[in-house]
């Protein structure tokens, strides 16, 4: 009988008995359990949460993979006592929830909904925005979720760009790649959408001389990772004009610090990590699919590459 460890917060586990349980069910995978402890010697898969406490894999000789619930790996992808294969999560209800999110936010800006909803009444002023084609839009990470969220924005009418490490084909989208890439890619952006993973190589990929190739007045939206973006830099940029408005949901610290100036900056609009969640129907499904992948001597799906961090 195949023993699946999981572990994350006690709340989690409240979430995904059910799910987790008929995913495993329906994807045939032989006996099994799903539980919350467990010998050590028995346990065959890892269901996990870098919040649930657990740190030493080594601890279990027979483990096969580790399958994490999150979609960043930035927390885990060091740790040595990992020597199975490591995948991420990326389900159908997280690119659905990203999609959403940041089509949702860039209309909100394209249109210039702003200034009706914060208005003085009493005050007529018609604006005409600009049609989406003639909107410039870049999305910086063309992995499952900016692939799916450029796509959404193209299929809109958008102008889309987006920016990968390697060279990526998309159709509807220019695709830049590199550092000439990326500049090519900022130089044209009047809406730039973050969706980057976390690694040495993106960490503060917005900085005081990125932005600064944006057009004046561009508008930044980041439901990525926190560290991509410099803090200070940003903030510059939005008291000259660089940037006109940013719209974020991620940070290096969170929960945000009460008295950090983005929460009363008025160029900046701060969401609580909520552009896209991880859900129990969806994600169990995965999981489910992935085991079975195992046991059945395939290719599993959504590997992290610790050498690129991701």
């Amino acid at each position: 009988m195949l023993t699946i460890l999981f572990s994350a917060r006690p709340d989690r586990w409240n979430q995904y008995e059910d799910p987790l349980n008929g995913a495993l069910d329906h994807a045939r995978i032989g006996p099994f359990r799903v539980v919350t402890e467990a010998p050590r010697a028995e346990v065959d898969y890892i269901v996990y949460a870098p919040n649930g406490g657990l740190t030493d894999f080594s601890v279990f000789p027979n483990l096969k993979a580790v399958l994490s619930l999150w979609a960043g790996v930035e927390t885990i992808v060091g740790n040595t006592t990992i020597t199975v294969p490591l995948a991420r999560m990326v389900d159908s209800g997280l690119r659905a929830g990203m999609r959403e999110w940041v089509v949702g936010h860039v209309l909100r800006h394209h249109l210039g909904m702003d200034a009706d909803i914060m208005g003085t009444p009493g005050v007529w002023a018609p604006r005409v925005p600009p049609l989406a084609r003639d909107r410039s839009i870049a999305i910086l990470g063309l992995g499952e979720l900016g692939t799916a969220c450029a796509e959404a924005l193209s299929a809109l009418g958008f102008r889309v760009s987006g920016w990968s490490r390697s060279p990526r084909t998309l159709p509807g989208v220019t695709c830049h790649s590199g550092a000439d890439g990326l500049a090519t890619c900022l130089q044209q952006a009047q809406i730039v959408v973050l969706l980057l993973p976390d690694t040495q190589a993106t960490q503060n990929i917005l900085n005081s001389e990125t932005l600064a190739r944006l057009p004046k007045g561009a508008v930044v939206i980041n439901p990525g990772r926190g560290p991509l973006i410099d803090d200070d830099a940003l903030l510059a940029a939005l008291d000259r004009g660089q940037v006109a408005h940013a719209t974020l949901d991620v940070f290096r610290v969170e929960p945000l610090p009460a008295d950090h100036p983005f929460w009363t900056h008025p160029g900046v609009t701060v969401t609580p990590h909520i552009a896209s969640e991880t859900r129990p129907d969806t994600a169990s499904l995965v999981i489910a699919e992935n085991i079975r992948r195992c046991e059945a001597g395939q290719p599993m799906l959504h590997l992290v590459d610790r050498d690129a961090g991701y």
